[in-house]
């Protein structure tokens, strides 16, 4: 390895001691995030996940600032909305439960309204033939469904409240009562 000379050995220590200032006063920011990308949608990066009773989230979809947010423990879905800008004008806030408390780790995603707006958009009814978004279905929506009864229907309903909705259809095998069988047959009749 060659010999630095002392001007270049000045500049290294110059260069690392602006990396001590610049980490410094990101650890004394105190929202534990920070955005990257100009003119981008934050993109969070969140240090010490679950340290102090705070719970650590990642909030997608209809929002207007998605990422990952540390919150405080005992924190609800209507904070995690909030903390990432607030929801869009086309989400659908009546698909989430705002009033559900959040688990670290987990996502919280807000849909978009169904296109048309009307009583069947808002209830997530899909047109003949059109995958049932498993975001915004009703448990009677579900229980219409090929092999789910109205109890795994409500399962899946509960899962959705509790986890924030569905971030994939293959998601659907963490419902009790929904195995490879019945997640397989129902690949091509669900969305998200």
């Amino acid at each position: 390895m060659p010999e630095l000379t002392p001007r270049q050995l000045l500049l290294c220590g110059l260069a690392l001691l602006g990396l001590v200032v610049l980490a410094v006063l990101y650890a004394g920011r105190g929202d534990g995030a920070v955005a990257s990308g100009a003119g981008a949608a934050p993109s969070l990066e969140v240090r010490g996940a679950g340290a102090g009773g705070a719970l650590v989230v990642h909030v997608a979809g209809a929002v207007r600032q998605p990422g990952v947010y540390r919150l405080r423990a005992g924190a609800r879905v209507a904070d995690a909305v909030r903390r990432a800008g607030g929801a869009r004008r086309r989400a659908d806030l009546s698909a989430v439960n705002l009033a559900s408390e959040l688990q670290d780790g987990r996502q919280v995603l807000v849909p978009l309204r169904a296109p048309g707006g009307g009583a069947a958009a808002v209830a997530g009814a899909s047109a003949p033939g059109v995958p049932l978004d498993l975001n915004t279905a009703t448990v009677d929506q579900l229980d219409e469904l090929d092999g789910i009864g109205p109890a795994t229907a409500q399962q899946i309903v509960s899962y959705r409240e509790a986890h924030g909705g569905f971030g994939s259809v293959e998601e659907l095998d963490q419902v009790p009562g929904i195995g490879e069988t019945r997640l397989a047959a129902l690949r091509d009749k669900v969305r998200v």
